[in-house]
């Protein structure tokens, strides 16, 4: 398999990401699975998801987690009218390089009547690279 078909495979059940915003367009694409428990994204790592040292940025991890966690929530909740993060932390345990598949999977939501806890694993061609916790708030109509 050449370098053009490596970064352009993507694994079964996944499409694209619908859900787009200014800070990601620059990552697309942005693939998605939902299961009935979660929404998980995942994407081909590139050039463009790099530092200026020519690591995968944390940031990209970071942003990618903290959405994947909420669309999980939102889901498993009903989809609620929205969510706001309140807290966000991400232990990176390990490096991921160009070429291989992020994956982010939600494995632990617990909604609330106000707050959702969640956290995640990103995985880099199925090795663990991080993993992330977040807290949301839940926005109701009034």
């Amino acid at each position: 398999m050449g370098t053009t078909e490596t970064l352009a495979a993507v694994p079964e059940g996944f499409a694209r990401h619908p859900r787009r915003s200014p800070l990601t367009e620059p990552w697309e694409p942005i693939y998605f699975k939902a299961t009935p428990d979660a929404y998980i994204l995942g994407l081909r790592l590139a050039e463009a998801h790099t530092n200026s040292r020519g690591l995968i940025h944390g940031g990209l991890i970071a942003a990618l987690a903290d959405n994947a966690m909420g669309l999980s929530c939102s889901l498993k909740a009903g989809h609620l009218l929205g969510l706001v993060t309140i807290n966000l932390s991400v232990d990176y345990l390990g490096s991921a390089n160009i070429g291989q598949w992020l994956e982010i999977d939600t494995n632990f939501m617990k909604i609330g009547g106000s707050i959702c806890f969640a956290q995640c694993l990103v995985t880099a061609d199925g090795e663990p690279c991080a993993r992330a916790n977040a807290t949301f708030k839940i926005a109701r109509k009034k």
